[in-house]
């Protein structure tokens, strides 16, 4: 058996070399994403698509079509750039204490997001950076699992299918004061119904997990702030001119 790297659970040694059943040639590039690594000052990179190949076959997955795994690697790389994107807002919220957190949140998504660059060039800090990550399709989280209950009971206010698949990403956090922190982030990938013009469509459901009071008042504070401020008018009252 192959070791698996701690930092993706994924076999050390994955081929580049062209599967025996494989019958059309598969490209072996490999792409770097804009994710900052947290062991080296590089970025990570994406599995080529023959890499890619080789993993599903690997994990069984015999019945793979072969000329669509280069579309499978651009949804796989375009995801994970996505998920990165909504871990980086949470960070800039909430790298800087908690109580940078509420300022940052008490006026909803949309004030924070006017507001983003001005607050966060009082009090530049380093940018967060991906530790390691791991898959874990086969287990829902428990946001997943009550939503999928309350589809159930009630389908017509929660139509929703399953998440497809779940990452956990252990992203390094640099505080005020110069320390570091280990934060994991939990993903839910879910489809959606596909564009008119047959493009698939995908949601990512991206959160620290509550691994301890700080991320659950974190999660309390974006999410109760946006919807205090839209529920109190306050949203509709910064558009009425003075």
């Amino acid at each position: 058996m192959s070791k698996l790297n701690p930092l993706n659970y994924m076999p050390s040694n994955l081929s580049q070399s062209r599967d025996s059943r494989q019958t059309i040639h598969l490209p072996t590039k490999r792409e770097l994403s804009t994710i900052p690594r947290g062991d080296t000052e590089a970025n990570w990179e994406y599995p080529s698509p023959q890499q890619m190949y080789n993993a599903m076959v690997r994990k069984g997955y015999d019945d793979t079509p072969e000329d669509a795994v280069e579309s499978m690697v651009a949804v796989h790389n375009f995801l994970n750039e996505g998920a990165w994107a909504e871990i980086v807002d949470w960070e800039r919220r909430f790298s800087r204490g908690l109580g940078y957190g509420w300022q940052a949140c008490r006026r909803g998504e949309e004030g924070f997001r006017q507001e983003a660059d001005r607050i966060a060039n009082t009090r530049d800090i380093a940018p967060p950076k991906l530790l390691r990550f791991q898959g874990r399709p086969n287990e829902m989280t428990p946001k997943a699992r009550l939503l999928d209950f309350m589809g159930r009971m009630y389908p017509a206010m929660f139509a929703c299918e399953p998440p497809f698949d779940r990452h956990d990403w252990y992203v390094q956090r640099r505080t005020t004061d110069g320390q570091t922190k280990e934060v994991r982030y939990v993903i839910d990938y879910y489809t959606g119904p596909p564009e008119p013009t047959g493009e698939p469509v995908f949601f990512l459901d991206v959160r620290p997990a509550v691994d301890g009071p700080t991320a659950a008042v974190e999660r309390m504070m974006r999410w109760g702030g946006d919807f205090w401020h839209r529920a109190s008018g306050a949203e509709a009252r910064e558009m009425t001119p003075s």
